[in-house]
C-alpha cells in the first residue's frame, strides 16, 4: 500500500535528493532514506512503489525546487529586455541553480542511471524537453534580445559552467564565472 501522506512523501523526496547528492545513485536505498529523513525503518518502503518510483520521484522534486519564485519572476518581467539584462538573469540563473548544491548533484547522478534505466531515461527527457520547451516559450514572451536558438546554447553553455562550479569549484573564480556568463550571452545572443 502506497501511503498518501504529502507532506511526509516530500520529506522523503527531500532526503532522497541529499543521499543521491552525497553517495550517488547506488546509495539510494529506502534504509538511506529513511535514515537521512530521521523516520523510522520501513518507512520509504510505504510512500514509494520501488526504487524506481522513489528515483523518478526524486527527479521531479529537483525541478520543482529549482524553480524561481513568483518574486524573481516578476522582477524579471519588469527588467529591461537587452543582452546586458539578459545576461544578469543569467548570472541569477546560474546562482540559483548552484546554491541548490544538492539537488544538481542529485539531477547529474539522475543523468547517470538513467543511462541503465529506460523508464527513467524516458522520465527525464520528458522533463528535460518540458524545460527547455517552457525556457523557449518564456523566452519568446519576454521580448528579450535572441531566439530559440540562443536560448538552447545558452541552456548547454550554463549547464556545464554550473557542473564545473559544483564539482570543482575553484577551476574558475566568482569573477571569472559571471565573465563567462556575460560572455556566453554576448557572443550567442545576435544584438538587435
Amino acid at each position: 500500500m502506497v501511503r498518501r501522506n504529502d507532506e511526509r512523501r516530500a520529506a522523503l523526496v527531500d532526503a532522497a535528493i541529499e543521499v543521491l547528492a552525497r553517495e550517488g545513485a547506488r546509495g539510494l536505498t529506502f534504509r538511506a532514506v529513511d535514515t537521512e529523513a530521521a523516520v523510522p525503518a520501513g518507512t520509504a518502503s510505504n510512500y514509494f512503489a520501488n526504487r524506481d518510483d522513489l528515483l523518478t520521484q526524486a527527479g521531479a522534486r529537483v525541478y520543482e525546487r529549482l524553480q524561481p519564485d513568483e518574486a524573481t519572476i516578476a522582477r524579471q518581467r519588469a527588467a529591461g529586455r537587452d543582452r546586458e539584462t539578459y545576461a544578469e538573469l543569467m548570472r541569477e540563473l546560474v546562482g540559483r541553480v548552484a546554491s541548490f548544491r544538492t539537488g544538481y548533484l542529485a539531477l547529474l547522478e539522475l543523468r547517470l542511471e538513467a543511462t541503465r534505466r529506460p523508464a527513467l531515461r524516458t522520465v527525464l527527457t520528458e522533463r528535460v524537453r518540458a524545460d527547455v520547451d517552457a525556457n523557449v516559450a518564456y523566452h519568446e514572451a519576454s521580448g528579450l534580445p535572441g531566439d530559440a536558438m540562443a536560448v538552447k546554447l545558452l541552456i548547454l553553455a550554463l549547464n556545464w559552467l554550473i557542473v564545473e562550479q559544483l564539482t570543482l569549484p575553484d577551476v574558475f573564480t566568482e569573477a571569472e564565472r559571471d565573465r563567462l556568463v556575460a560572455a556566453a550571452v554576448e557572443r550567442i545572443v545576435a544584438a538587435e
